[in-house]
């Protein structure tokens, strides 16, 4: 028998995978777009970036950005009744409609 994998991107095959229409490059306003501390965001994992990418766990949760590090973002995330803080690339990050 085989070992068990266990990476970072296990039972991910629906979750971060691509339609076939959304292929290609990401637009360059997902990219350049600021958020602000307290701006609410939807975690939206995209797959072909692989650079700063969140667990899948934390995939279409709703966090408020904290303060930016780098390039990155620190997000607020509540999981299982605790916060956590993630650090996450603005290619991973939706803008919350309020």
């Amino acid at each position: 028998m085989t070992k068990k994998s266990k990476g970072p991107r296990r039972k991910t095959r629906k979750k971060l995978s691509k339609k076939v229409r959304e292929r290609g490059l990401i637009p360059a306003s997902v990219v350049l777009h600021e958020y602000k501390p307290e701006d609410k965001v939807v975690i939206k994992i995209n797959p072909s970036v692989h650079k700063g990418m969140p667990h899948p766990r934390f995939h279409g949760k709703l966090g408020s950005v904290i303060s930016e590090r780098g390039s990155s973002y620190l997000v607020r995330v509540k999981d299982g009744g605790k916060n956590k803080i993630i650090i996450v690339r603005p290619e991973h990050l939706r803008a919350f409609p309020d």
